[in-house]
């Protein structure tokens, strides 16, 4: 049985090829591409290559080369309409049933495609034509070199109501073919059918094998009702399923490992013109969710320009919803606005393609854009007011569909809440040397005004004396060292910052000096290996006494049993939190000693407010607020 074209391709592009692949043969991943050794022949070395972006595998010792239906077919034994069947059962497709009508269906596609590839270079006759001139002289004069419009097979429609129709209809192309493609109009009441498009620079538009399934036409008089014009849903075009510049921008974006999305065709091709061929436009309307996950397919995180009014910004914010329920494991957005005033045409023609890479280099990823989206604006001065926003926060967040990565957000979106409100509740800033100390040594503090508990001045304070900063501090050093003990692949990230922490609880630096050894050695990195490099030394005898320390289990995401996501997530909160206390506990120290060299009334002023933010602080932490996490979230009560 023959199946069309559109949905072979559909079918292979609903799979990632390298899962398929992996599952019977072991790849490593090397740039953009995967290797393993090749399951059609015996070899030792690897010489199998998979390329998820061009959907193929390449095998350099035998030969073997194909796509996802030609891997199973290999792999399996199976049949042509075997695999089919199987790897549409897989993605949730129906096999269709071509009956007659569906194979005459599949023809007269076929040939609508041939009658649009024909009105495309008749378009593009008239533009070079006596006809044409004044279409010609204006695209010349947006800065367009003539390669560049054979490139896009840019044409004009002439002014006379029937110059397309008659010139079709003397080629042998009939009137309703004419119609069904759209470039026709027939009056509904009655009456000789006309061209749509008239007096209009032409933009043929292809389908993702690089077939003229439409156009979009800019008008060139001023009194034209529509700047620009695009062909209507036909048999052959659908406007939220189709974009600009795809089958081009499909083989650009497989070499660069990204995809640009421009709102405009003129964007598209002064950019590609420019050298940025990957760049693509939706057709005069928002992007749709079958538009995304085209673009998905050629990139992990196609780049999203707009322009920076304000239509541009709520395009940008259409975008980020439209998303939400999509995202997935690896696959997002990036943002860019463009400049005032400037859009990617303008733009690049000013300052040349460096210009747009270097915006593309600093593109927000949709993370980013989504909090601001969510957050701008908004009055955080009262507990309702800052409740509101938790709600609308997470409100938006529960229309993510993939239940890792809505987790993931959920406890990014509640760790930037924490910062957020923070400035409410004890004015501390993010750097530590903004800390609620400093804060208030620089009489920034707003603090409200209490007795200390105790002058400190002759070691009558509980805070902070002993061995540590106090057992809040304590806590959160067992907890950092538990958590790399677990997890110490973290340390990939986080190394200098486990090298630069000061513990003062007794041991601890000896275990991680132990880490930090094991990692130097870029040997494997996990938990098993790990024990293994500390078994024999005093340090184990530390690290047994935590590991049987009953209250640290309450804190899940430091032990073996928490993903590593969620122990990363945990981890570098706990760090943070630490930061901050001990950066407070240096304020008050410092006050303390300056108070004790000078009773002065303001020294013991500043005292006393470094003192009330120390003690907030750990009080603070003693309450588990905004520290501990408990099933899988953070907290703010």
């Amino acid at each position: 049985m023959a199946l069309s074209p559109q949905f072979l391709d559909e079918l292979k592009h609903r799979f990632t090829l390298s899962d398929v692949v992996g599952r019977q043969v072991k790849l490593v991943r090397h740039g953009r591409e995967h290797t393993g050794l090749c399951p059609f022949h015996n070899e030792k070395t690897p010489s199998f290559t998979v390329n998820d972006q061009k959907g193929f595998y390449h095998c350099f010792g035998c030969g073997a080369h194909g796509s996802v239906l030609d891997f199973v077919m290999g792999t399996q034994g199976l049949e042509f309409m075997e695999a089919v069947e199987m790897l549409a059962g897989e993605a949730g497709m129906d096999v269709p049933k071509q009956s007659r009508d569906q194979i005459e269906r599949d023809k007269k596609r076929g040939t609508l495609a041939e009658v649009m590839e024909t009105v495309a270079k008749w378009y593009m006759a008239q533009l070079k034509g006596q006809i044409g001139r004044a279409a010609y002289d204006y695209i010349k004069g947006r800065g367009l070199t003539d390669a560049t419009l054979e490139r896009f097979q840019m044409g004009y429609s002439p002014a006379a109501r029937t110059a397309l129709k008659d010139a079709m209809i003397a080629r042998g192309i009939g009137e309703d073919q004419l119609i069904e493609t759209g470039m026709l109009i027939k009056p509904e009441g009655g009456g000789p059918s006309y061209d749509r498009f008239r007096d209009r620079l032409m933009f043929p538009i292809t389908d993702r094998q690089g077939r003229v399934i439409a156009f979009g036409g800019r008008a060139l008089s001023k009194d034209a009702k529509a700047k620009y014009l695009n062909s209507p849903e036909t048999t052959i075009f659908h406007k939220g399923a189709t974009l600009y510049n795809w089958a081009n921008a499909r083989a650009a974006s497989y070499d660069a490992g990204q995809v640009m999305v421009v709102e405009g065709y003129m964007d598209v091709i002064a950019l590609a013109q420019a050298g940025i061929d990957y760049a693509v436009a939706p057709l005069g309307t928002a992007l749709t969710e079958e538009q995304i996950a085209h673009l998905w397919h050629m990139a992990d995180e196609p780049i999203l320009s707009f322009d920076g009014d304000n239509a541009g910004l709520r395009a940008a914010g259409r975008a980020v919803e439209r998303s939400l329920p999509m995202l997935r494991a690896g696959k997002s957005l990036r943002f860019i606005i463009m400049p005032d005033g400037e859009d990617p045409d303008s733009l690049v023609q000013k300052e040349g393609r460096q210009a747009i890479e270097a915006l593309i280099d600093s593109a927000s990823p949709l993370v980013n854009v989504l909090w601001n989206n969510l957050t701008a604006g908004v009055p955080v001065d009262t507990p309702e007011r800052r409740a509101g926003l938790e709600k609308k926060i997470f409100g938006a967040l529960a229309e993510i569909q993939d239940e890792n990565v809505k987790k993931l957000y959920q406890t990014e979106f509640r760790s930037r809440l924490w910062e957020l409100f923070r400035p409410q509740r004890s004015t501390q800033q993010k750097r530590a040397g903004d800390s609620p100390g400093f804060q208030a040594l620089r009489g920034q503090g707003g603090f409200r005004a209490r007795k200390p508990v105790s002058t400190g001045l002759l070691g009558q304070t509980s805070i902070g004396r002993g061995r540590g900063v106090g057992p809040v501090t304590d806590r959160i050093e067992k907890l950092i060292i538990i958590t790399l003990i677990h997890h110490p692949e973290i340390l990939i990230k986080h190394e200098e910052e486990v090298a630069h922490l000061e513990f003062t609880y007794p041991g601890l630096d000896g275990i991680r000096d132990a880490l930090l050894e094991k990692a130097a050695l870029a040997e494997r990195l996990d938990h098993e290996a790990v024990i293994t490099h500390l078994e024999g030394r005093p340090e184990m005898a530390t690290l047994q006494k935590l590991l049987n320390e009953r209250a640290l289990r309450d804190d899940w995401f430091a032990w073996d049993d928490a993903a590593l996501s969620d122990a990363l997530t945990g981890f570098e909160h706990i760090v943070s939190r630490f930061q901050h206390i001990t950066a407070a506990h240096a304020a008050y120290r410092q006050a303390e000693a300056d108070y004790a060299e000078d009773m002065t009334e303001e020294n013991h002023a500043r005292f006393v407010a470094a003192q009330e933010a120390f003690r907030a602080l750990e009080e603070k932490e003693a309450d588990k607020d905004g520290y501990r996490l408990e099933s899988g979230r953070f907290s703010f009560n």
